[in-house]
């Protein structure tokens, strides 16, 4: 399973794609799309459907995980965000790829178990769990990573959970 993990936003749309090889998590790419603060917003939403586009295309993603938008303090600020939110979801759903989406203190406690974790701290995790020697940059590349290990492991848990099993003296199975 391939997971592309977006950390969504206006300026910088950060991206991270990870796959599981021999029962652990790798970053198979990372990086991020930066749309020019100059332009008018259609046209960095523009920018930002055609770059995901590409990145579906070329790494193939068999699933997607976007982080949810949390509280602003600048309303300008979340209006913008939640505009390109509404691009890249539409952009995914495009290529039918199965979309997930979390809170940030979800991911936070996914990664660390716990939900008031610092960006250092989740930098710092999110490499370790990928076996990279370097934290990834820049830090929407490594927020997106850690959406995608968030995913990877709500994925293989949820598995799990479905698993029927038989209990010792009961005739019906449970899940």
């Amino acid at each position: 399973m391939k997971v592309l993990g977006i950390d969504p936003g206006t300026a910088t749309v950060g991206w991270g794609i990870i796959e599981e090889v021999n029962g652990k998590p790798r970053a198979v790419a990372y990086g991020h799309i930066a749309t020019d603060k100059k332009l008018p917003i259609a046209e960095r939403l523009q920018e930002i459907r055609s770059d995901l586009t590409t990145l579906i295309k070329q790494y193939k993603p068999d699933r997607a995980a976007v982080e949810e938008l949390f509280f602003f303090n600048n309303q300008k600020t979340i209006i913008t965000v939640a505009e390109a939110r509404g691009v890249i979801l539409l952009t995914l759903a495009d290529f039918s790829l199965k979309i997930a989406e979390y809170t940030p203190l979800e991911v936070k406690q996914s990664l660390t178990n716990y939900g008031r974790a610092d960006k250092t701290q989740m930098q710092e995790m999110t490499m370790r769990l990928l076996g990279l020697k370097e934290i990834p940059r820049p830090d929407d590349a490594a927020d997106a990573l850690a959406i995608a290990l968030c995913h990877h492991s709500r994925y293989k848990m949820e598995g799990i959970r479905n698993v029927k099993v038989q209990m010792p003296n009961d005739k019906s199975s449970s899940k």
